[in-house]
Parts: structure tokens; sequence; C-alpha cells
């Protein structure tokens, strides 16, 4: 099914978002990661739309052609979910399912706690509950290992520097490094370095990390989350472990978690057909 390429105004900025499926059908909004754009679902896009859904993946502010606003206040976890928020609005919906790998799994949890009158179910993929990241940061010295490069993105210009030196090379071998062999194309990689290299894009990438690791608060969600929620994981994540997955969905009222055993973190890219069919069948349950 052939995709459409739109620009929209949700929030107050412009978002550059792939579109595909009947116009009429029920709304999948599908959230990219770090240091990924729309071309992340691009395995997921057709398989949903051809199910007969609507599917919107946006490049999230700051990311590849969508708004790249200044300063890192604009990147707060309550800001990017405002922009899925009004997106879901713009799309003349009341409520979509919501779908999130790593930095958008972080947003769709956020969505889930504090819209649920805009989730009708939440899709988080290889991404913990902020509250049970933030716990293991602090308790677990694994998870802190693991997580070296936050604090790193924490300096000013540096990681910008080496992250766009050589047209991405530091980045492109971490996609390579951290996923299964062959996951990436070259033509893929291709397709990720013109989005990293343009105008303000890294900056825009790395001020979420800054955003949220000076806004983070121990507090827990005061009640379960109340959105049907599933944890999908790539057990053979080198970024996060995987005892974070198990305390994310024991958040959730009505919550399931499936483990990819010889997945990474890269799971959507390195087994599409499994993770397609799980959402075709956790999605379908609201048409």
């Amino acid at each position: 099914m052939p995709l459409e390429f739109r620009q929209i105004v949700a929030n107050g900025l412009r978002f550059h978002v792939a579109m595909a499926g009947p116009v009429d059908g029920p709304l999948v909004v599908l959230l990219h990661g770090f240091p990924e754009f729309w071309y992340g679902w691009r395995k997921q896009l057709s398989a949903l739309a051809e199910a007969g859904f609507r599917v919107w993946a946006p490049d999230q502010r700051g990311y590849n052609l969508s708004d790249k606003p200044r300063g890192v206040a604009a990147y707060a976890i309550g800001q990017l979910a405002a922009d899925v928020a009004a997106m879901i609005e713009t799309a003349g919906r009341e409520r979509a399912v919501v779908v999130g790998h790593d930095w958008g799994g972080a947003v769709a949890w956020h969505l889930a706690e504090h819209f649920p009158e805009r989730v009708e179910r939440a899709v988080i993929v290889n991404v913990p509950h902020p509250a049970v990241m933030l716990r293991h940061l602090r308790r677990n010295p694994k998870q802190l290992w693991r997580s070296w490069y936050m604090f790193f993105f924490q300096l000013p210009w540096l990681p910008e520097r080496l992250l766009t030196f050589r047209q991405g090379a530091l980045l492109e071998r971490s996609l390579r490094r951290t996923s299964r062999p062959g996951t990436f194309s070259e033509s893929d990689l291709k397709r990720y370095r013109e989005a990293w290299l343009q105008p303000g894009a890294m900056s825009g990438m790395l001020n979420g990390y800054r955003a949220a690791m000076r806004n983070s608060s121990s507090k827990a969600p005061a009640a379960p989350i109340r959105t049907p929620t599933l944890l999908v994981w790539g057990a053979r994540d080198q970024f996060i472990g995987r005892e974070t997955a198990q305390p994310s969905i024991d958040l959730c009222a009505d919550g399931k978690l499936v483990f990819f055993e010889e997945a990474t973190h890269w799971v959507q890219h390195e087994e599409p057909a499994r993770v397609n069919q799980l959402l075709l069948e956790f999605a379908t349950e609201m048409k």
C-alpha cells in the first residue's frame, strides 16, 4: 500500500508524517525512538494499513523533517506527549492506538498515564516505564553502566560534534553493533544519515535526553495505568536490561508482556512478521 507524506500542524509545530491506510480506518500512531525517524516503522506501516487501519508515523519534534525548536526545555516529555495528543486531534479522532519504541515508548508511557482519554491502547517496545527506569539507574549498577551514553549526551556541543563527524559514522556503527547482522542495510543507513544531518536535527535528537535528565522524578504513578498496554521486549537489548520489563507491566491494570528471546533493542526491524502479528491482534480488539 503506497505511503503518503504530509506536513501537519499540531501543538504549535509543524510535523512531517508518513501516512497509510484508509482515511476512515481506526487510527494507529507509530512513534520512533533515537536515533530513528518515521522510517523505523517501514516494516509495520503496510501491514497495519492493509488490515484497515489509518496509520500515522511522524518524525517527532527535533527529528528529520519536523520542526526543531530551540532549547532543552522544548523537549520535555510532557511536550512530546502533547504533540501526539494534538496529532490525534488533528487527525479528527478522539483516541488512537499508540505504539512507541525507545524514546517513542517513553512518550507512549506518558500518554497512557497523563492523556488516557487520547489512548485506546498502548504498545511499548523495549523501554520501561520511566519510574522503573529511574529506579534502576539509581540502584542497579549494571543498568547504570548500560546507560553511560545518556550521561555523555548531557554535555553541550561535544555529542553533536562527535555524532555528526563523518556523516554520523559513530551512530551507524552503534546501529550495526547492537543489532543482529544484516538488520540495517546500506540503503537503510543512507536514509538515516540524511535524517541525522538535517539542520538542527542532532541537537533536537539529543535534547530529549537532556530534558529527561533535568526533569527526572522518582515519583511513581499514583494509580495503575488503566490503558490496555502491551509491552514487547527484545531480550538481547544491550541498552536496557530485561529485569526492567516485568516491574513496568506490573504498573498496568491491564497489561501483557511478550519477550522475543533472540531479538535485540531493534526488535521491530529484526522480527517484523511476529511484531506485526502482535500489533494486529492487539489493535484489532478496538475495531
